[in-house]
């Protein structure tokens, strides 16, 4: 029997890449939008129901909640924070209370969260079953609320797993944020350039989504980085090399945190994320080393 996985987030850059993923394995697909008319005649969308609210959609054997204001669209003011807090939590939230109201259930939730959860942690390495950073972190405190929200659903007989994502590398995100300093021979390490960088190809983090699908006795938290995380004094050399440009620049911490002002301090104190679960359960990456990853991206 065809099943239906109901996406939120649906139409961003992880959205994009896992919905022809899902429908090779013929899911019937439903993505929840705030502004389900923008996509109506977008290619990506062209087999996909699109919806405006959570009232129209009567029926979903799987959830996949991606949604979430951007974190490094803007800089980290206590309004947009809050806006990053909200547009987690209240969906959520509203998600489950859904759930709770539907004659028959999903059986799977998979909730977005993020390597932040550990907080800034240094060269300390991490896996599933490390504890929570410093709750004084904002992104501590959004991933283990978040978290705790999606967790709700387990009271209603829904299998939850919770993905903690690194940075995804792809032809959207961070990564194009990047590319203009390094083409133009400006790229440069971050500070003293030992903090660890926690990274993942998008094409891996969309199959470790379809695994967690496909494996019904995995539940809770699950590291979505690549085995082998980099130093950014590593990741510049690596760009730069698969660029051909030089990366001889460096961007004192001082001015990170002029410009990026709160954010910087977790880019320039790294995180050094093992994906532990997720390699146990029998998942294998497909770009397992950074080079690789970017060759194949940047090609």
């Amino acid at each position: 029997m065809e099943e239906t996985v109901l996406i939120t987030g649906g139409t961003g850059f992880i959205g994009r890449n896992l919905i022809p993923l899902l429908q090779k394995d013929n899911y019937k697909i439903i993505v929840l939008s705030r502004t389900p008319s923008k996509y109506q005649d977008d290619f990506y969308f062209k087999h996909v129901q699109l919806v405006g609210d959570l009232a129209e959609v009567k029926d979903a054997n799987i959830v996949i909640n991606l949604a979430g204001a951007n974190l490094s669209a803007k800089r980290w003011t206590d309004k947009y924070k809050q806006e990053i807090v909200n547009s987690r939590l209240n969906l959520t939230n509203n998600l489950i209370d859904w759930m709770s109201n539907l004659e028959h259930k999903p059986h799977t939730l998979i909730s977005g969260s993020a390597i932040g959860y550990y907080g800034p942690r240094g060269n300390e390495t991490l896996d599933e079953d490390s504890t929570s950073g410093n709750a004084s972190e904002f992104q501590v405190r959004l991933c283990s609320q978040w978290e705790d929200a999606a967790y709700r659903a387990e009271g209603l007989g829904v299998r939850v797993c919770c993905i903690r994502t690194g940075v995804v590398l792809g032809d959207e995100g961070a990564l194009q944020q990047m590319l203009l300093p390094f083409k133009l021979g400006l790229g440069g390490k971050l500070g003293s350039g030992n903090q660890y960088f926690s990274w993942i190809h998008i094409l891996d983090h969309v199959r470790a989504v379809q695994h967690l699908i496909d494996n019904d006795s995995l539940t809770g938290p699950f590291n979505l980085t690549a085995p082998t995380p980099v130093t950014n004094e590593t990741l510049t050399k690596t760009l730069g090399k698969v660029l051909r440009r030089p990366t001889f620049m460096t961007v004192p911490g001082f001015a990170l945190k002029l410009v990026m002002g709160e954010m910087a301090h977790i880019l320039l104190t790294g995180q050094r994320v093992l994906p532990h679960k997720l390699e146990e359960s029998g998942f294998k990456f497909n770009y397992p080393e950074l080079e690789q990853a970017l060759n194949q991206i940047l090609k």
